[in-house]
């Protein structure tokens, strides 16, 4: 089934609930798909679990998010960086919920959630904090965590173009972490500079196939 094209950001939000566990793609800024996070700042969802490499930047995109109040918990490899100081602010007034994830972590749990897979076996982070409480195994000698797999309910991602059928390509950094959240979630909500004819573009350069996107909006 094609994906739907929205005709604006507001259609492209539509329905996600309170309480949904949301997949925000970005590295940083770059690859943040912004409007669409703002478009969810309209549409009034709450008590919403973010998972996103950081706690956001500044006063926009993911900041904004937190600072509405609409964010209960974050789970994020970098929660503190010299310009996010809403995340700072929030999370020791204990206004938030933290959960930290080494970032390679963080990408191969959705990944294993888009495979399918009931976890992996993992050495970062043994003796640690982090991995307190988790299962551990040795295997050849060497001690591992079991890492469970990490799905959400609605993807928000950034792409640079998509075709009418959903197929997504990225822009060079933007890509980061846009891929993997998108076999991740089971509502795939995807921005994108241009939506172009079925055929437009290269197959040879289409990194999400259109099977995984349920939603794609032009943001000029």
């Amino acid at each position: 089934m094609s994906a739907v094209i929205c005709a604006d950001l507001a259609e492209a939000v539509a329905g996600i609930q309170d309480g949904a566990t949301v997949l925000i793609g970005g590295f940083g800024l770059a690859g943040m798909p912004v409007e669409l996070i703002e478009a969810l700042i309209d549409q009034g969802a709450s008590d919403l679990t973010v998972v996103s490499n950081n706690g956001g930047n500044g006063d926009t995109g993911l900041a904004a998010l937190l600072d509405r109040g609409r964010v209960r918990k974050v789970i994020c490899s970098f929660p503190r960086q010299s310009d996010s100081w809403v995340f700072d602010r929030m999370y020791r007034a204990g206004q938030l919920d933290l959960e930290l994830v080494p970032q390679g972590t963080l990408a191969e749990r959705m990944r294993a959630a888009g495979a399918g897979l009931g976890g992996f076996y993992c050495p970062t982070g043994v003796g640690t904090l982090l991995t307190k409480d988790k299962e551990v195994r040795v295997i050849d000698g060497r001690t591992y965590v079991l890492e469970l797999p990490l799905k959400g309910d609605v993807a928000l991602i950034r792409a640079h173009r998509a075709d009418r059928l959903g197929n997504l390509v990225y822009r060079k950094t933007g890509r980061n972490f846009g891929p993997v959240m998108a076999t991740a979630a089971t509502t795939v909500i995807a921005q994108v500079s241009e939506v172009v004819e079925p055929g437009s573009l290269d197959p040879e350069v289409i990194v999400t196939p259109g099977i995984y996107v349920d939603r794609v909006v032009a943001v000029c």
